[in-house]
């Protein structure tokens, strides 16, 4: 695995440390009383844009595809939204390394993957299909699937969009209990409008997109309770990108 530096700016700074020595310790949110842990992960351009063509191709660096796999080998389950499926095939695994070491630690090599479709078929022959974890395919109460593939769960929900809640409902039922949500925009907001996101991990690339691409929430329909206030909990830095981490309450109002 590439060696890529990064400079901690907070807390604890340090400079020129290797990604993994700078990860080192780092767990997924414990789960709730009644669900899963949720986090986001995600990057964007300067000005947030989510996308290059339909997907987040590009916006990171080398050093960021790393981080996604130190991310994902922390949680037991990865969740994408079909459309990110259809517009790239998702890979959701870590690696041979650190499947390497989650064996060592008495964990299956890879997450179990997780994708959330509503009404429209999912791409079967996709590269999603092909890994040898366990996968849970969750669709709309009128999605025409009647099967998956070979080591795939088809699950329906009983609206015709699975809803946040009931998706962690499902997997909690099966063991999950921290989730890795990779977006789309669209699925992201979803978990946002439902308050079910307790940390966000956000990597800002070096780069003005200028476009009409999503952010990396999709606007919706927001309640009353104003903007979502997050606590900044880790600052990193690789080259020209920025590596944050926030920690998100379920209250947490404006001022708060």
């Amino acid at each position: 695995m590439p060696v890529h530096l990064v400079d901690r700016l907070w807390p604890d700074p340090a400079f020129d440390l290797p990604l993994e020595e700078a990860m080192a310790g780092f767990e997924a949110p414990p789960a709730r009383a009644d669900r899963p842990s949720v986090a986001v992960n995600m990057v964007t351009s300067i000005d947030g844009r989510a996308q290059l063509a339909g997907t987040a191709e590009g916006l990171g660096s080398r050093a960021d595809r790393l981080l996604m796999r130190l991310y994902r080998a922390s949680f037991d389950a990865v969740l994408s939204g079909a459309g990110t499926l259809r517009e790239t095939g998702v890979w959701l695994r870590v690696g041979d390394e650190l499947a390497a070491r989650r064996i060592a630690e008495g964990r299956p090599a890879n997450p179990i993957g997780v994708v959330v479709a509503g009404s429209s078929p999912v791409p079967v022959d996709a590269g999603w299909f092909d890994g040898d974890e366990p996968r849970v395919l969750l669709v709309g109460s009128d999605n025409p699937m009647e099967a998956a593939s070979a080591g795939t769960e088809l699950i329906r929900a009983p609206d015709p969009r699975p809803t946040p809640s009931w998706v962690l409902e499902a997997l909690r039922e099966r063991g999950v209990g921290s989730v890795l949500v990779e977006g789309g925009p669209h699925l992201n907001a979803a978990f946002v409008a439902e308050r079910l996101v307790d940390e966000l991990y956000w990597t800002v690339g070096p780069h003005l997109v200028g476009s009409h691409a999503l952010p990396m929430v999709a606007p919706f329909a927001a309640d009353d309770a104003g903007p979502w206030r997050g606590h900044l909990t880790s600052v990193m830095r690789h080259e020209d990108e920025l590596l944050l981490r926030y920690r998100f309450s379920a209250t947490g109002g404006i001022g708060q």
